[in-house]
This record gives C-alpha cells, sequence and structure tokens, in this order.
C-alpha cells in the first residue's frame, strides 16, 4: 500500500496490516464536531486515500464520548455571515468532502459510538458497512437548527438505506434514533459490545482484505451504481460488463487454481 497522507488538523490516518487503513475524527474534546477545517480534510483524505492500494477502511472517531455530534455550533457565525456564493462554495466542500468517502473504491466500515448527529449521520451514511455500539445513537437534526434533512447526502442516503417512510419520519422529527432500533430498521448491521466494537470493525476488514481487490472493488462498484439505475435491465448490463472485465485479472486463475489445489488464493489485484 501506498499511503501518503498531508498533515492534518482534525483527522488521523492509519495504516494496518492486510492493507487496512483507519480514518479517525480526532477532536474528542469536542465529541469530534465537524467544522470548515474537518469537512475540507475529509475530501484531502479522500483524494489521498483513493489511489493508495488500499483494501478496505474503518471510519471511527477518539475518545469514548461520540462518533460525531454534527457541525461544532462554536463556528456556527463562520458560516451564518457567509454570503450566497461563499456559503454555497462551503456547502459544496462539505457535501464533496463525504462524497469522496463514498466514493472510495474500496469497503469502509463505520465503527458508531455514541452520538452520530446531523453531519455524523450523513458521514456514517457514506459508509459501506455500519457496526454499532449499544451507546449509538442517531438523528437527523437538521431541522431543529430551521434547515432540512436534504443535506450532506442525508435525504439520499438514508431514504435507500431504511425506505422513504421511516426516513421521513425521522427526517421530519429530528428524533434520537437509538442503536437497538438502529439495528432493527437496517440502519447499522448490527450492535457490538463497546469494549469489542473497533475489534469487530477490523475482523470484518480483514476478511474482506483476505479476498480479490478487484473482485471486491467491482462489488462496491454495482452495490452503489445500482443504487441510481432505474431498470432490471440495465442493472443486469453493469453487472455483466463487470464480471466480464474480472474475467480478465490474474486473480480470478488464482482463486480457481487455490480452490483445486486447496491453499488460500494469493491474489494480486492485477
Amino acid at each position: 500500500m501506498n499511503l501518503q497522507i498531508p498533515q492534518l488538523e482534525t483527522l488521523t490516518v492509519e495504516e494496518l496490516p492486510g492493507d487496512i487503513v483507519v480514518l479517525r475524527m480526532n477532536r474528542p474534546d469536542r465529541m469530534n464536531s465537524q467544522t470548515v477545517q474537518m469537512f475540507t480534510e475529509y475530501g484531502i483524505a479522500a483524494r489521498a486515500l483513493r489511489d493508495s492500494g488500499a483494501r478496505a477502511m474503518i471510519l471511527t472517531s477518539a475518545g469514548e464520548k461520540a462518533f460525531c455530534a454534527g457541525f461544532d455550533l462554536d463556528e456556527i457565525d463562520v458560516i451564518t455571515t457567509m454570503g450566497v456564493r461563499e456559503f454555497l462554495k462551503f456547502q459544496e466542500t462539505a457535501t464533496g468532502g463525504i462524497q469522496g468517502i463514498r466514493h472510495l473504491p474500496f469497503p469502509v466500515i463505520a465503527a458508531i459510538h455514541g452520538p452520530a448527529t446531523g453531519g455524523g449521520l450523513a458521514l456514517s451514511l457514506a459508509a459501506d458497512i455500519r457496526l454499532a455500539a449499544p451507546t449509538a445513537k442517531f438523528s437527523a437534526a437538521f431541522v431543529k437548527v430551521g434547515l432540512s434533512v436534504g443535506e450532506l447526502g442525508t435525504s439520499y442516503n438514508l431514504t435507500r438505506l431504511i425506505g422513504p417512510g421511516r426516513a421521513a419520519e425521522i427526517g421530519y422529527t429530528g428524533r434520537i434514533v437509538k442503536a437497538e432500533e438502529a439495528e432493527r430498521i437496517g440502519l447499522v448491521n448490527r450492535i457490538v459490545p463497546t469494549e469489542e466494537l473497533f475489534d469487530a470493525a477490523l475482523m470484518m476488514a480483514q476478511q474482506i482484505s483476505e479476498n480479490s481487490p478487484g473482485g471486491v472493488r467491482m462489488s462496491k462498484r454495482a452495490i452503489q451504481r445500482n443504487q441510481e439505475i432505474t431498470s432490471y435491465a440495465a442493472a443486469l448490463e453493469l453487472e455483466n460488463r463487470g464480471q466480464a472485465l474480472m474475467t480478465r485479472t490474474e486473480d480470478m486463475p488464482e482463486a480457481l487454481a487455490a480452490f483445486k489445489e486447496k491453499r488460500a488464493p494469493q491474489f494480486t489485484g492485477r
């Protein structure tokens, strides 16, 4: 893995064996709340990670209080004094940062403890898989501060994850969804004891990293693209093209040979 990350103020990036990376929000004294700088650094980190050769990423946060408590209200004056054009530029930076994480070519596993509120919820929805501690709480709190749920991709991702009816209720009320309900409605994949949360995410990342890198990346691409495709026929066309490409890689014959020889495959991603 070729990991070259610029100096960051609000995030940390850690490289683990197996071509796994950890992206961690690092403002524990402020419940890992988001700032203009953090939104900018999401994009910086995503661009650096995209071509790093990573096979999986864990998205988490420092401290024990919160995954991410949304936008830091101490910075609210920064955005309320912006003109329309300046605010639009900030909004595009913020959404672009979260979009960059969502569109990373390898799987992203969010390990969530404590509140994931507003922009924190939006960030968790950018992950492919969400594991939650019993302390996790989710809230689309945008309406509580005079905004709409059409923020940072939330209206798009939440609707597709749990359905329009549930997304509407959560978005219109801004109520808190606790971990048990989040698991029941499919907002998170499963609940893990707090002390086991990171290890569970790491174990899943390791399972993913042992598979064909090209196969995993093409799987992510198919799942994401097919959320946007409107017909079954178009989805099949996308899948067919992807599978045709995968048969031209070195990993597929290696996988078949390993199966016949009863050994673990040695995937290269080529």
